[in-house]
């Protein structure tokens, strides 16, 4: 609900005297909290019911965070605008330890992701690692119900509703990579609203949509979903240069694949091919053996 406010204001700002209504739904994938996303049906769960809306004409456009929009979109859907993307790494919660580095051995992590997991896992694997699903407000208090030592969340997320109190470290993406699109917004809408398009250009941030279009298309080539501990991060160099790195890994954390490659001059198609031959230096290393096991 922050993110279609956050953009309904920003259309206000950009096109005043234009009204922009929320219609407030609840997706399956907030309402199954009792099971893992790998479980029930994968990322496509906080889509479908907006998708739906938009065929029918109840909505014009879906708000999306765009980590857990699928790569590959239903055919007649279209994303209309990426906007500039905020902080995309993960952050450290815990009301006692200040790190991971501090949390004593046995103690319990929660998270959500399959990505996040099997990278802690790897550089900790004295710590337990269990699932943890709800909204924030929801995760925050089986923490503080002493039901986890530390729990990992996005830190776009804990921004955006005003608990960056809660932080007490980020961890850098050589230590947990960023999933792909995580800290970044989505706009999708239905094919042929040409109009639509014009409308919400303006929102859109030309370099968050070239480096979440590197990483897209490396979960597109490798089939990803939160069924696949997979993470892509790309990134600007000081020279405008795009530098985008990746991993595939084994649920466990026991084996990891990495792999990384550097674009001079990007483009948008260019940032694409760049995703794609990332993607194949995994697969190259391997990376099938992990996507099928999953």
């Amino acid at each position: 609900m922050w993110q279609a406010r956050h953009v309904q204001q920003r259309l206000r700002d950009l096109h005043p005297g234009c009204e922009v209504e929320i219609l407030g739904m609840t997706t399956e994938g907030d309402r199954i909290l009792d099971r893992a996303l790998n479980e029930i049906g994968g990322k496509g769960l906080f889509t479908k019911e907006l998708e739906v809306a938009l065929l029918d004409g109840r909505a014009d456009l879906a708000v999306h965070s765009l980590k857990d929009v699928p790569m590959e979109l239903p055919e007649g859907f279209a994303l209309a605008a990426v906007l500039r993307r905020e902080d995309p790494r993960d952050a450290f919660v815990s009301p006692r330890y200040a790190s991971l580095e501090e949390l004593p051995e046995g103690a319990v992590l929660g998270t959500s992701s399959l990505r996040r997991a099997a990278q802690i896992r790897r550089r900790h694997p004295r710590l337990q690692v269990r699932p943890l699903r709800g909204n924030l407000d929801t995760r925050l208090a089986k923490l503080d119900r002493g039901e986890y030592d530390a729990i990992v969340l996005a830190a776009a997320g804990l921004e955006r509703l005003g608990l960056v109190e809660r932080i007490r470290g980020l961890l850098a993406p050589s230590v947990c990579l960023p999933a792909a699109g995580q800290g970044a917004l989505g706009i999708e809408v239905r094919s042929g609203r040409p109009e639509l398009l014009r409308w919400l250009a303006p929102l859109s941030d030309h370099e968050t949509w070239l480096h979440v279009s590197a990483e897209r298309a490396v979960s597109r080539v490798l089939g990803g979903s939160c069924r696949v501990p997979l993470a892509a991060y790309c990134e600007s160099g000081p020279d405008g240069a795009l530098h985008l790195r990746a991993c595939v890994a084994s649920v466990d954390g026991a084996h990891l694949l990495e792999a990384q490659a550097r674009l001079q001059s990007p483009d948008a198609q260019g940032a694409t091919r760049l995703g794609e031959q990332v993607a194949q230096d995994l697969l190259g290393q391997g990376a099938q053996a992990y996507l099928q096991a999953q």
